[in-house]
């Protein structure tokens, strides 16, 4: 066993307040960008507006020179189309990079890198510190997860233009760091007896990958309920006043998009199910004992196979697909807070005074 280096303990705190600063820094630049972004479309939008009215009046005037009250072939004025109130204002479904350089999101993305950097070294110093993998209590659990979280977000910025996602993403792994520091915080120290095992590393390592992309699928599903219902006031002829959303994608290409990430985290949760089961076998004598979180970890599991079961086969699409999938990120949180503080069981390892 590693003896404690409590100094590199002291590093850990410290870059982990620097990434946090680092992080609501990038926060601010997404919101900048999609503020920004939204107000030149507005402008463009304007300007296409004004290009199509004349031809509009050039349309009616035609009408009554042919005898018409007014233009158009069934005596209606031809209602000039323009991208205000066009249904299809989003981006584009498949999420590629548009030409146009939108500094603000640039900005945004590097100081994210920089900050998942410090956030990396803050991780890495308390795995040094403590002499073990750093995910043996709900803080370290927590410092690791939004890591990972902003880690898998920056990988997925390579293939798919998600800088719509930064906003969100950045201010969950804010609220992620701040509650690890201010609710959970637990000095570095040695595991207790039941978890020095190599099944830590499996089994957390993986519960820590798949709830990091459940927070990104979280982030998608309220997108998604926004958008919807954007999408249906402009149908409706509506004022568009959630200009900001028109840099994400439709509501159809992100409930996409989230079914599949939804599909690989939930087979993330199955091997963390049945890791779990060996586990509590090799620690306990048994694979299934009815612990509380062991409940909590199969509904999670339930509520995830029914939203892609429901999906794929029973046609619940469009939002009662998103709620679903919110549904089940909201058991995950209960998982790990009311039930990691406030249930007494063989999984009592939240570090926190009892």
């Amino acid at each position: 066993m590693f003896p404690i280096n409590e100094t590199m303990g002291q590093y850990s705190e410290l870059f982990m307040l620097l990434a946090a600063g680092t992080y609501t820094v990038a926060f601010v630049a997404f919101a900048w960008d999609l503020a920004k972004s939204s107000k030149t479309l507005r402008a463009v939008d304007l300007k296409a507006a004004f290009a199509v009215a004349p031809e509009a009046k050039v349309s009616v005037a035609a009408g009554r020179a042919g005898g018409n009250d007014v233009g158009g072939p069934a005596g209606r004025i031809e209602r000039p189309t323009s991208a205000v109130t066009s249904v299809s204002q989003t981006a584009g479904g498949d999420m590629k990079y548009a030409a146009e350089r939108r500094i603000p999101a640039r900005v945004a993305v590097a100081v994210a890198i920089i900050g998942v950097a410090i956030h990396g070294a803050g991780v890495i110093t308390r795995a040094i510190g403590a002499g073990r993998v750093p995910w043996g209590n709900m803080y370290e659990f927590l410092t690791t997860g939004a890591f990972l979280v902003v880690v898998v977000f920056l990988l997925s910025l390579i293939r798919r233009d998600l800088r719509f996602l930064g906003t969100f993403v950045l201010g969950l792994a804010v609220i992620m760091l701040v509650a690890a520091s201010v609710a959970y915080w637990t000095p570095v120290g040695h595991l207790v007896p039941a978890l020095q095992s190599y099944w830590l590393v499996i089994h957390v390592s993986i519960a820590v990958m798949s709830a990091s992309l459940f927070t990104l699928t979280f982030a998608m599903s309220a997108l998604q309920l926004v958008q919807s219902h954007r999408q249906k006031v402009l149908m409706a002829g509506g004022l568009d006043k959630l200009g900001f959303m028109r840099l994400v994608p439709n509501a159809l290409s992100l409930e996409n998009l989230s079914y599949r990430i939804n599909t690989v985290a939930f087979v993330g949760w199955t091997f963390t199910l049945m890791f779990g089961a060996i586990w509590a076998e090799k620690a306990w004598g048994r694979f299934w004992g009815w612990d509380t979180k062991e409940v909590w970890t199969f509904v999670i599991w339930v509520v995830y196979a029914g939203y892609l079961h429901a999906r794929a086969t029973r046609g619940w699409t469009g939002t009662r697909a998103a709620w679903l999938s919110i549904v089940g990120y909201l058991c995950v949180i209960f998982n790990f807070t009311i039930v990691n503080q406030f249930f007494n069981g063989l999984h009592s390892y939240s570090g926190l005074a009892q």
